[in-house]
């Protein structure tokens, strides 16, 4: 840019990240701000097809798993032998 040019302004649209809910076979394309409702039984998975690492927020109902415990790949998770203890924070 020259010296003294101005560049009015405006928003940079955000980059839209891939996801793909899959639920019992059936695919859903899901962005920024979608929850997606698992019904207990279901067989379930999400897909980062984008080239941006994902955030996914989990939360079980009942609890699940112990408190505190967070699994940071699918190899962790599924070393992890130790059971809910019963115990929640609140």
């Amino acid at each position: 840019m020259v010296p003294g040019r101005v560049i009015d302004a405006y928003p940079d649209e955000p980059a839209e990240q891939q996801v793909v809910a899959v639920l019992d076979g059936a695919r859903t394309a899901i962005k920024a701000g979608f929850a997606v409702l698992v019904p207990a039984g279901t067989s379930h998975n999400i897909i980062n097809t984008g080239g941006a690492p994902l955030k996914l927020y989990t939360i079980y109902s009942p609890p699940n798993h112990r408190d505190g415990v967070v699994h940071r790949t699918r190899a962790e998770a599924e070393a992890d032998t130790e059971k809910f203890d019963g115990k929640t924070t609140e």
